[in-house]
């Protein structure tokens, strides 16, 4: 039986997108390629969410390939990014007040650098959540088996009790290796209904 319900933050209770997050920057269209090819297609960016790589480490790293007039744009990317306005997924602040009030327990777990803290009281629904586990904090990364298994530890969880909610296949697939269900949400909120209804756990359509 369900009890716990764990979300995935980016593009499922945000929208993550680094198209937008440059748009804001006003820059040309070459060099806006250029900084998301450079700042989040790169490892740099995957290394500070692992935390094997602090976010100035990575900036200095990253501007060694940009040029000089790029480089407070590439500060602004990852150091600001989540200063503007966050833009909800529609819908799932309504889901996660809704699982919280049926008595089920409402944990985050995201790759992420730790500045998560700092934001997450801005994310509807955040008020709701029992715990956090964040990359940088454990060293670890979806879909590595020990962050889920970090997640169970941290909470006194059992990963059979708990329905894992995340828009990366590749993470769903490394929470049912050890035990925990699980759905990939694609932007449909009326599949997502669909499926925790299938597990068990009795959400409005």
């Amino acid at each position: 039986m369900i009890h716990n319900v764990i979300f995935d933050m980016g593009n499922v209770l945000i929208r993550w997108s680094p198209k937008n997050i440059i748009a804001r920057l006003g820059l040309s269209a070459e060099d806006s390629d250029l900084l998301e090819r450079e700042v989040f297609s790169e490892f740099e960016w995957v290394s500070m969410d692992h935390g094997t790589m602090t976010q100035q480490e990575g900036c200095e790293r990253i501007c060694l390939r940009l040029p000089e007039r790029l480089h407070e744009a590439a500060g602004a990317c990852i150091f600001d990014w989540w200063k503007p306005p966050l833009d909800p997924v529609p819908g799932m602040a309504e889901l996660v007040r809704e699982v919280k009030a049926m008595g089920y327990g409402v944990y985050l777990c995201s790759n992420a650098t730790s500045t998560l803290h700092q934001y997450f009281d801005r994310i509807p629904g955040s008020e709701c959540f029992d715990g956090k586990i964040v990359s940088e904090d454990v060293k670890l990364l979806k879909p590595q088996h020990e962050i889920y298994e970090a997640l169970f530890q941290t909470f006194g969880l059992k990963p059979e009790e708990c329905f894992f909610i995340d828009d990366s296949p590749l993470n769903i697939d490394g929470a049912f290796a050890v035990g925990m269900p699980g759905a990939v949400y694609i932007g449909d909120m009326s599949r997502l209904r669909g499926r925790l209804r299938a597990a068990g756990i009795p959400v409005k359509e």
